[in-house]
């Protein structure tokens, strides 16, 4: 998988929602979301931590059994710890908080499960953000990025609307972004590192790029590749692309087109500005 590092398509006015939501993202997980201190020194976390972390993903993180047949359940992790007959764990109890599924959409959009998870997401959406917002606008933009968010939720929720695991991440929301960026301006210009021996630096099309992503995404959706493809949501990720395109499509008459791609550069020749 390539890993972009940059886009050549400037913006004509500062995307000031876009960086509101790298902050507010960055902020959430910092600040707010148990254990990431323990993350940072190294360590693996204590029980303590392992508790309140799940407490705090019960209460904020939006759980597809609960989106769709609005089962909610009757013991929640309290975030306290115990010991029983099988050891110590983590002590469940009656909810003491009324949870609005749709709403935890929206919470579970600025949560995220680590620094990979943050970094990626933000990294991604500070590269193709910046456009999207400068095409539509401030205002709408915003709601564009929510809209791709819920869109994203309810639809891996239609197709595992059983599972009771908690969903988390802004990633449906900027596969929303990314969507829009192919339809937009799929000839833009990227900077990619291809780890290839070394991170080889290539200029590629957009289309080339997002398209791959896509189609990736698409795959593990469908369990392949991977041993492990339960762990992430690609569905929601799929979907969000997809709802992305489709709200941006009525948008792309009249965008200003990129600079044009002059071919693929590597090694030495792959230079931002030529």
């Amino acid at each position: 998988m390539v890993i972009p590092v940059h886009d050549v398509n400037p913006a004509r006015r500062t995307p000031w929602v876009t960086y509101a939501l790298i902050v507010a993202n960055v902020v959430v997980f910092v600040a707010l979301t148990p254990g990431v201190v323990g993350s940072l020194t190294g360590g693996g976390g204590s029980l303590a931590e392992l508790c309140h972390l799940q407490a705090f993903l019960e209460r904020w993180a939006v759980v597809p059994r609960e989106l769709i047949h609005h089962q909610m359940p009757s013991l929640v992790p309290t975030g306290a710890t115990g010991v029983g007959p099988q050891g110590a764990g983590c002590v469940i109890g009656p909810p003491r908080y009324d949870k609005s599924p749709e709403l935890s959409v929206l919470t579970a959009m600025f949560l995220h499960g680590g620094w990979l998870h943050l970094l990626g997401n933000m990294l991604f959406l500070w590269i193709f953000g910046n456009n999207i917002e400068d095409r539509m606008g401030h205002v709408r933009f915003l709601l564009f990025y929510l809209v791709c968010g819920y869109a994203a939720a309810y639809g891996f929720a239609v197709l595992d609307g059983s599972s009771g695991e908690p969903l988390i991440g802004a990633s449906g929301a900027i596969a929303g972004v990314l969507g829009a960026y192919l339809v937009l301006y799929p000839r833009a210009r990227v900077w990619v590192l291809v780890p290839f021996l070394i991170f080889l630096p290539l200029r590629l099309p957009a289309w080339i790029v997002l398209g791959l992503w896509f189609v990736l995404q698409a795959v593990y959706s469908a369990g392949q590749g991977l041993t492990d493809a339960g762990t992430v949501a690609y569905a929601a990720h799929v979907v969000g692309f997809v709802v992305g395109m489709l709200l941006a499509w009525p948008l792309k008459p009249g965008t200003p087109p990129p600079p044009e791609p002059r071919g693929i550069l590597f090694g030495r020749r792959a230079r931002p500005g030529r």
